[in-house]
């Protein structure tokens, strides 16, 4: 219970023990004027019933704009509940989109690199090729030499030297 209605409390508690202390006085009849005629009744059980009027009219009021204030928060909650459904679908959304981006980019990037790779194998392929022309026409121009140096070597004549002399 809060403070205010403690407080209402207590107004209401020393309402009620004010009266039934003066209930000899509150019930005496006396001629009450009503603007138009003049009747004889209690004064004090009049007022007292209007303040008991005037106090369930403002209860009534009360619990009204409580209850107004209650579906008002209940449908704010429902809008709120709406907006973050939304934002949770649009922020999933988003998340869609940037995995499907970042996918493409990936895709973009190995297909990339794979063409990097087909034109690193074939440039490798074309040295290797070149390299393996290259050693054949070394080995051929060895060849070319050595077979040059041995027809010089079998075409000149094998001079002996005079003091070996196998006829002795």
């Amino acid at each position: 219970m809060g403070v205010r209605s403690a407080f209402l409390f207590v107004i209401v508690l020393l309402i009620a023990a004010l009266a039934a202390l003066n209930w000899g006085t509150l019930s005496a009849p006396t001629d009450v004027w009503l603007g138009f005629m003049t009747v004889s009744a209690p004064l004090g059980l009049i007022m007292l019933g209007l303040t008991v009027v005037l106090a369930a009219f403002f209860l009534v009021y009360v619990l009204y704009l409580h209850s107004s204030v209650l579906l008002d928060t209940k449908r704010h909650t429902k809008e709120m509940q709406v907006q973050r459904d939304l934002a949770d679908k649009a922020e999933a959304s988003r998340f869609t989109e940037l995995r499907n981006f970042l996918e493409a980019q990936e895709n973009k990037h190995m297909a990339h690199n794979a063409d990097r790779h087909a034109a690193l194998v074939a440039r490798i392929d074309q040295l290797e090729t070149a390299v393996r022309v290259r050693s054949e026409q070394t080995d051929n121009t060895l060849a070319a030499h050595i077979g040059q140096l041995e027809d010089r070597i079998e075409r000149r004549p094998v001079v002996v030297p005079a003091d070996i002399n196998p006829q002795g």
